[in-house]
């Protein structure tokens, strides 16, 4: 039996990533959500090596809904994952939602109402009180602070990846095809229809954050260099601040020589303000290669995500 054609008027998204004994409980949670539209479910298997993307098959022949599962190449990040799932979602409205079940789907519902009862375009969810390893949440925070510096985020929005768009603002964010996606990003840039809603966030019951040093790293490089130019400007700024403290200090010495006479320079004081000028050097290098090799690797087609397959699964016959 092929998918109804007929668009569905709620599309749930889910990234995938080893996703193990928690995906029999997610798609259960589907099972039972007592929603009255019609609606659907995109998974996207973010380069799982545990066997998700085949177990998701197997789970899904008897589903009350129709699911789309795309499986990518390899593991490309959340955010190269979730653009992919709004890229194949239908929905008039669509709610994006983690794996881990630490969001409640009923919890999903009340974003949802809360989208289609305001005239906002994407509703962002916030918590009383997170259950994420302390680590995560400490860069959440740093994330979230660097996010109202750069992009302009409003003070009391936490970008958080539990959230509910409109189909009008899926439209604007998925021509984005920049090999560094930062989907929070793509929103304050497309929108300013942006409201919040207190949510429950429950523990973790299987498995670990996929969010490893490394990849919070990436995402902040992404965060500071592809959608603000503040680093540079930054940069600018040191880069005067130094050379006004050179200027004064080289007027220092040549006063100091005319009215008292030359002096023994100490060594201490001349390395420690070569190593402060050679620092200050290679780190404004160092911003300006981090945007050139992102040019680079942009126009040079290092893709956003690779589609291994895409596995359409009708609605279960009654």
């Amino acid at each position: 039996m092929p998918m109804k054609d007929e668009k569905p008027e709620v599309s749930f998204v889910v990234p995938l990533h080893n996703t193990g004994d928690s995906l029999p409980r997610l798609l259960e949670a589907f099972r039972t959500m007592q929603i009255n539209e019609s609606w659907e479910l995109v998974l996207v298997d973010d380069g799982s090596t545990d066997g998700t993307a085949a177990c998701a098959g197997k789970l899904l022949h008897d589903f009350p809904a129709p699911v789309m599962l795309v499986e990518l190449a390899r593991n490309f990040g959340e955010h190269a994952a979730v653009l992919e799932a709004y890229r194949r979602s239908r929905g008039r409205w669509v709610v994006n939602l983690d794996d881990d079940l630490q969001n409640p789907v009923s919890e999903a519902l009340k974003l949802l109402k809360h989208l289609r009862e305001s005239d906002a375009e994407v509703v962002y969810s916030y918590y009383a009180s997170k259950r994420h390893h302390w680590l995560r949440n400490a860069a959440s925070w740093l994330a979230n602070r660097c996010a109202t510096l750069l992009l302009g985020k409003p003070r009391d929005l936490y970008p958080s990846s539990f959230r509910a768009l409109r189909r009008e603002l899926i439209e604007r964010i998925v021509i984005y095809r920049g090999p560094y996606p930062y989907i929070d990003g793509l929103i304050l840039g497309a929108t300013n229809r942006i409201e919040r809603l207190q949510v429950e966030h429950a523990e973790r019951v299987n498995g670990k954050s996929g969010y490893t040093p490394r990849k919070l790293m990436r995402l902040a490089l992404s965060l500071l260099f592809d959608f603000s130019v503040m680093p540079l400007r930054m940069a600018s700024v040191l880069g005067i601040a130094l050379c006004g403290l050179g200027t004064i200090i080289l007027a220092e010495v040549l006063i100091e020589t005319i009215f008292v006479g030359q002096r023994q320079i100490g060594w201490g004081s001349l390395m420690g303000a070569l190593a402060v000028f050679s620092g200050a050097q290679l780190l404004m290098l160092g911003i300006i290669g981090e945007y050139v090799g992102r040019a680079f690797m942009t126009v040079s087609g290092k893709p956003q995500s690779l589609v291994r397959s895409v596995t359409t699964h009708p609605i279960a016959a009654i």
